[in-house]
């Protein structure tokens, strides 16, 4: 890139050369050639970046298939083919068919049916806080564990209900 000095003399020369009735015809001339080698460049380099693109989007697909290839093939199943084999259940009696053992066997079904949920057991707290616990839902309330808990149980609580009652009618004899 030329200096300042350096564009000064070139123009200082130009302008010798070619005379101020040439000069501007000249510069527009440049600026359209310079204008089309830009583009130029520009259509050259959005090429070269389609066909990049076109070989990773071959390079990736080549990927794929050989992924595909590698992995196992799953048999086909036809309308007529019946995949669910049937219950082997042992013969059963009409001496074995009791309330009872039907009981039995339903609760068997349900105990090893792999998605029923395990049976509930304890609820384990949702946040604890030294010796607060803060339970689910179910529960509602925190549980303290603390040597407190027998205190704290004895203070009488009042119905939701009343303490509302008496707020609004408090509030009433304030307005008027």
């Amino acid at each position: 890139m030329p200096s300042f000095q350096d564009s000064a003399v070139i123009f200082f020369l130009a302008l010798l050369l070619f005379g101020p009735k040439k000069l501007p015809e000249l510069a527009r001339q440049l600026g359209k050639l310079m204008a089309e080698f830009r583009r130029a460049s520009n259509e050259f380099r959005m090429q070269m970046e389609d066909e990049l693109r076109v070989a990773d989007q071959e390079e990736q697909r080549k990927k794929i298939a050989a992924m595909e290839a590698a992995a196992p093939v799953t048999p086909a199943i036809t309308a007529g083919e019946d995949t669910i084999a049937p219950p082997s259940l042992p013969e059963a009696s009409s001496s074995d068919v009791t309330p009872e053992r039907i009981a039995q066997l339903t609760q068997e079904l349900v105990e090893d049916h792999p998605h029923m949920p395990p049976p509930p057991s304890t609820p384990l707290p949702i946040a604890t806080s030294g010796d607060l616990n803060l339970m689910p839902p179910s529960t509602g309330l925190p549980i303290s564990n603390s040597a407190l808990s027998p205190v704290l149980d004895a203070i009488p609580h009042t119905p939701e209900s009343e303490s509302t009652a008496e707020v609004t009618a408090s509030e009433a004899t304030q307005h008027g």
